[in-house]
């Protein structure tokens, strides 16, 4: 799909996108591209009936110059106390307009977290020419040169037709980290959810990335490929991930609201839903899988089952297959408990099933609503359509 051209030649004030990883919660949020290019995928709710376009660089432009004002602004303000001075800053922010306070707001939480990243919006930065983001890079970085990261979403297809001259001088511009949705590996859960890529694409996409010298990031969604391909989901994709060795590998466990169009092949069954003992198993198939490479694990997602599965490969794999073990080795009853209680915010982790508060709370919740462990799929599916 060709990039579409920009929606209007007027500056229309300063914007932000919707979403960001979970990782970039801190992150100062610069939005280069509106929604998404592709946006077929099946499973995902976000940018649906929402037209992509470019924004124009100096639009860009503009935006960082007012957060930088702000910043100054809010600086000077606290220059006599030594602290970020609430007070005066608000009185400051009395006679801004409407568009710049929502700037204000976005620049007063980055500074209050530190100002050290900034994430590159929307959905596939990457797809605008190569100098023009090369010009917004270097223009954060002289605008704020003390950030340590910035941060963008790429697609692999989009990546995969960048030249690597071009990926090595974004990488030097600044970009030091892109996120992928690689979701899966496996040929045949790609094209089930109309992802627009393939193994191949990926892997070659990947190893641009690396090559030029920039973090990756690859999201890998367990429960994809539904109870018909979950195998060769788990096995696939560990299988590029062991080509590409990126840097961080997220997990994301598949959740399907009513929204998407993967609820419809899921409510006319022609979809599979994995239950969250099929994802465990899958989860543990697939590390078991990963082999070769030094990527960092994480679990960092409030739909993932298992926030403690992260580590470091290999020396830390163990330690991950050890609680899905643990968790497939439990009788119904407390693997239940467990994932009631983990969805509910009771648990975090397995541990936590020895605070016997906690696990009181999850057996009243079961009782009021008749959770059994037969049915406690379906009341998960339910909860976990909220956090979308």
């Amino acid at each position: 799909m060709k990039a579409v051209k920009n929606i209007e030649d007027e500056y229309l004030g300063f914007e932000q996108g919707p979403i960001r990883p979970p990782s970039e919660a801190n992150s100062l949020l610069i939005r280069v591209t509106r929604n998404c290019p592709w946006n077929r995928c099946t499973f995902c709710p976000v940018y649906k009936g929402s037209r992509f376009s470019l924004r124009s660089v100096d639009h860009v432009i503009k935006d960082i110059d007012l957060l930088h004002r702000l910043i100054v602004m809010m600086k000077e303000a606290g220059e006599k106390t030594g602290y970020i001075n609430r007070e005066e800053i608000s009185r400051k922010a009395r006679n801004l307009n409407s568009n710049e306070l929502q700037a204000f707001h976005a620049a007063f939480n980055w500074m209050a977290a530190g100002m050290e990243s900034v994430f590159i919006q929307d959905a596939n930065s990457l797809i605008i020419k190569p100098s023009d983001l090369i010009k917004i890079l270097k223009h954060l970085k002289d605008r704020f040169p003390w950030i340590k990261r910035i941060t963008s979403y790429a697609r692999s297809h989009t990546i995969a037709r960048i030249k690597d001259e071009d990926m090595r001088a974004i990488g030097d511009a600044g970009l030091n980290r892109i996120h992928i949705g690689l979701e899966s590996g496996a040929d045949a859960v790609l094209k089930m959810v109309k992802k627009g890529s393939t193994q191949e694409v990926h892997i070659k996409a990947g190893l641009k990335v690396k090559k030029a010298g920039i973090e990756l990031s690859e999201y890998v969604m367990p429960g994809l490929g539904g109870k018909a391909l979950s195998i060769v989901h788990a096995v696939e994709t560990a299988d590029a991930l062991n080509i590409i060795n990126p840097e961080f590998i997220r997990l994301r466990t598949l959740a399907i609201p009513n929204s998407v169009e993967l609820f419809k092949e899921y409510e006319s069954k022609r979809f599979e839903k994995c239950t969250d003992l099929m994802m465990a198993e899958e989860i543990l198939l697939f590390l078991e899988t990963l082999d070769g490479i030094n990527s960092t694990i994480k679990s960092d997602h409030i739909l993932n089952l298992f926030e403690e599965i992260e580590g470091r490969l290999p020396d830390e794999k163990e330690k991950m297959l050890t609680v899905l073990r643990e968790f497939l080795s439990m009788p119904p009853e407390r693997q239940m408990l467990y994932q009631v209680g983990r969805r509910l915010g009771f648990f975090s982790r397995l541990k936590d099933l020895k605070n016997s508060q906690a696990v009181s709370r999850a057996e009243e919740t079961c009782r009021q609503l008749g959770i059994t462990p037969e049915n406690v799929d379906t009341t998960i599916d339910e909860l976990m359509k909220r956090f979308i």
